[in-house]
């Protein structure tokens, strides 16, 4: 039966300097495939913003190897307590993204405004899958106008 976890950070710096970003950066565990079932994306520290900001956004599927500068790997916490400890690898906002492999963008061209966030719930015939070794990664696809603190959650269902 799948099971389901959270991936999520709080109040995290994406600075200027960082360019693209993966804010996640998924790795399935062999035999296991994994599929986002929804995210949200808030910049935290932009809510008086006079700026129109909008940042653009992708979700990138195929690439093999894993971005690098400030990765910071987190656990996947399972959303019911009786599951076991998720298969899949996530790292949070790698300031070196993903490369190799062939990249696929499976959801390019969105955007979020910088004082409303993003978020996105997705019905399962919409759910974005891998497995194997192609990463899915959130891709931020430009550097922010000015500093900022973002906080993020992606939902990842797992088959086991």
């Amino acid at each position: 039966m799948p099971r389901k976890y959270s991936v999520g950070f709080e109040n995290q710096a994406w600075v200027v300097g960082d360019g693209d970003v993966d804010v996640f950066e998924l790795d399935a565990a062999t035999d296991k495939p994994i599929a986002v079932t929804g995210w949200l994306i808030k910049a935290i520290t932009e809510v008086g913003e006079a700026q129109e900001e909008w940042i653009r956004f992708k979700w990138v599927q195929g690439h093999t190897t894993s971005g690098s500068g400030a990765p910071t790997t987190i656990t996947p916490r399972p959303l019911s307590p009786n599951d076991a400890a998720a298969g899949f690898g996530c790292e949070i906002l790698n300031d070196v993204v993903a490369s190799v492999g062939t990249a696929v963008d499976v959801w390019p061209g969105d955007s979020f405004q910088v004082r409303n966030g993003h978020e996105m719930w997705l019905p399962p015939e919409d759910w974005l899958w891998t497995s194997g070794a192609a990463l899915l990664c959130l891709r931020i696809a430009a550097a922010p106008a000015d500093d900022m603190q973002l906080s993020a959650t992606a939902l990842v269902m797992e088959v086991p």
